[in-house]
């Protein structure tokens, strides 16, 4: 079937989409803003499967917060237990699962995440980004300074790291249903073109 026959008929049935994957996981990456917790939360209720905030997952571990870890511990310390929790995560079955921003750029992440998982960048432009972040206080890489140059610079540095994620589906101004509708039929395409030959050992 091809895919404007697919659209025709109507959403994907969300169980043909979560069969189709295999046991793999559904991975979005993307810059602080892009909006991977809340398209998340969506879509895993879109699918059927659970839904996992890395960063909630590391607040959990660690026993503090976000910008503790980064304060006490430092951020070299931080990446390594988001590399650890990210790779457990990805262990534990098919899942829906928002990364932290600077997550993607590790490289032994990167492959887990292609091992066991479809990965989507949510992308989102500068304006959007700073639209989104400039009431949150929590975001560490953004604390000091001004956000706009941070996030400029942040740009700068991720975005070719980005790109190499599976899927690109654009994060904008738009009631957060349609990205994950877009986000479905991107995954539903790239299945298309690369099914998963076996499911990944857990």
């Amino acid at each position: 079937m091809t895919h404007d026959e697919e659209h025709a008929r109507g959403p994907l049935p969300p169980e043909d989409l979560a069969r189709r994957l295999a046991g793999r996981s559904i991975v979005l990456v993307g810059m602080p803003g892009a909006g991977k917790s809340s398209v998340g939360r969506r879509l895993s209720k879109r699918l059927g499967l659970p839904f996992v905030d890395a960063d909630e997952e590391i607040e959990k571990a660690a026993g503090m917060s976000i910008p503790d870890i980064f304060a006490q511990r430092g951020e070299a310390e931080f990446r390594e237990g988001e590399k650890r929790v990210v790779a457990r995560l990805l262990q534990s079955g098919p899942l829906v699962l928002a990364t932290g921003g600077g997550a993607f750029m590790n490289a032994e992440t990167r492959a887990a995440v292609a091992a066991r998982g479809v990965s989507v960048w949510l992308r989102a432009d500068l304006a959007t980004l700073l639209k989104r972040v400039k009431k949150r206080t929590d975001r560490p890489l953004l604390a000091q300074g001004d956000p706009a140059e941070r996030l400029q610079a942040l740009l700068a540095q991720r975005g070719d790291t980005y790109a190499l994620a599976d899927l690109v589906v654009d994060s904008r101004d738009v009631m957060h249903d349609t990205v994950v509708e877009e986000v479905v039929e991107a995954v539903a395409r790239h299945l298309d073109r690369h099914p998963p030959a076996t499911a990944p050992d857990c």
